[in-house]
């Protein structure tokens, strides 16, 4: 059976030094930092594969009209692939802030594309918080992102820029692909139902 990581809270801080961590971003990480760090490069994890199953209201959406944005979800055998960087522990209190509807902090390995392998911290969100939408068809998630804006912008804005983003990385995502190309068939006024 497989097994997922213990999670952790905002209260529950690494160690507070110095000491570098690396920190694995798959959603908007990716393409939109806003944090220091020392610098970063391409990696996956394994075990887990990204989803478009959280909602959000503090960011691609409201309360009333939430988006949807990534999260991650078990799956034996997946590989996630995303950008990770070595950050110092003074930057995870904006994180936490940035993250905070409904993710929580886990450790997990982290494997770099030149085959080397590490320890990470990465943002997920689990169903049962606050802002969990769960599982819904890919024409339902499409719907849901083509009309949902939030002080961040747009929530279509977010579902692109993480494909090119993928995209540019030399990766696929079957996931967000197939989201992206319903998205832009509903613009187009092309019926896919």
């Amino acid at each position: 059976m497989f097994e997922t990581p213990a999670f952790s809270n905002a209260e529950t801080r690494p160690d507070q030094s110095d000491t570098p961590m690396w920190l694995f971003g798959y959603g908007s990480l990716i393409y939109k930092t806003g944090f220091a760090f020392k610098t970063r490069r391409p990696a996956s994890i394994k075990g887990w594969t990204r989803r478009f199953w959280q909602g959000s209201h503090d960011h691609r959406g409201t309360l009333e009209a939430p988006g949807r944005v990534a999260t991650l979800v078990p799956q034996k055998e997946a590989v996630c692939h995303g950008m990770a960087y070595l950050i110092t522990p003074d930057v995870l209190e904006g994180l936490d802030v940035r993250e905070k509807n409904g993710y929580l902090r886990v450790v997990t390995d982290l494997y770099f594309d030149d085959g080397t392998c590490g320890e990470a911290l990465v943002y997920m969100a689990t169903e049962g918080n606050e802002a969990w939408l769960g599982e819904a068809s890919v024409l339902e998630i499409a719907q849901q992102i083509s009309t949902a804006v939030g002080p961040s912008g747009p929530n279509r804005d977010y579902l692109l820029m993480l494909a090119d983003s993928i995209r540019e990385m030399g990766h696929d995502d079957t996931h967000v692909e197939a989201i992206e190309q319903a998205l832009l068939a509903l613009e187009a006024g092309v019926d896919r139902s």
